[in-house]
């Protein structure tokens, strides 16, 4: 894998919660963190958005799993795979309105993890596959000087430049940060680099480019927009000190 997926644990069970950790390590994925409350979950989401969320379905705390997912669903569309000791026909039916793209039951083998995770990781390759033949023939997105519009849906949606936040590569597409909403584009990052005014933009890394007038910090690595620290190498550090003091 030339980038890892990122994967984030949610268990309560701190103990099984490691070993997961562990054996993801050891398959070659990069784990985000073990969180064992869902509203602590929901927190690191927002801040570390990862590729794939393994969430146990008995969560202590005021969410359980289920509601967890429902809650994360409002603003992302990040594919769970529910661990669960506890099959009984009430939860798996709770469990699948929130469209999980697989279920691991407790106690499980580290084989069990591996398929259903490259299952998992299949299922995203196939639709961003078809999302990109899709979108390329329907014109996915396109640049005016004070906006963008993106497909959402089945529409296209008009997001004001100065609500946009920053924008990050995932692999095949970008996904759009906006003061309210995420919007996942079919377009590289170059191609959005390019496209953007360069007057508001500014691609600080190769994974971001950042609204220059939505920064409320910056140090010597990073700087910060909302409440998300964006890395910034020293070169386009230089560049982006210039470009502040052009403001």
């Amino acid at each position: 894998m030339s980038e890892k997926f990122k994967i984030l644990i949610v268990e309560d069970e701190m103990l099984i919660g490691a070993n997961i950790s562990l054996q993801l390590n050891e398959l070659g994925y990069e784990v985000t963190g073990i969180i064992p409350r869902g509203e602590e979950a929901l927190q690191h989401i927002d801040e570390n958005t990862p590729d794939i969320i393994l969430l146990d379905i008995n969560l202590k705390g005021e969410l359980d799993g289920i509601e967890t997912a429902l809650e994360m669903q409002k603003k992302h569309n990040i594919p769970i795979i529910y661990l669960t000791a506890n099959t009984d026909e009430a939860h798996f039916n709770r469990a699948k309105e929130t469209k999980p793209y697989g279920f691991i039951s407790k106690p499980f083998k580290k084989l069990d993890l591996q398929r259903t995770i490259e299952l998992t990781i299949n299922q995203l390759d196939s639709k961003i596959r078809n999302n990109t033949d899709t979108e390329a023939q329907n014109n996915s997105s396109f640049i005016l000087s004070d906006c963008i519009f993106v497909r959402h849906l089945n529409s296209m949606v008009k997001v004001d430049i100065k609500d946009i936040l920053y924008i990050e590569a995932e692999r095949n597409y970008c996904r759009i940060f906006s003061n309210s909403k995420e919007y996942l584009v079919v377009m590289s990052l170059k191609e959005m680099d390019e496209k953007l005014p360069a007057k508001h933009f500014l691609r600080t890394h190769r994974s971001y480019i950042i609204n220059l007038s939505q920064i409320k910090e910056i140090a010597a690595t990073h700087v910060v927009i909302g409440n998300k620290a964006l890395p910034v190498t020293k070169a386009q550090r230089e560049e982006l000190l210039k470009r502040i003091q052009a403001i």
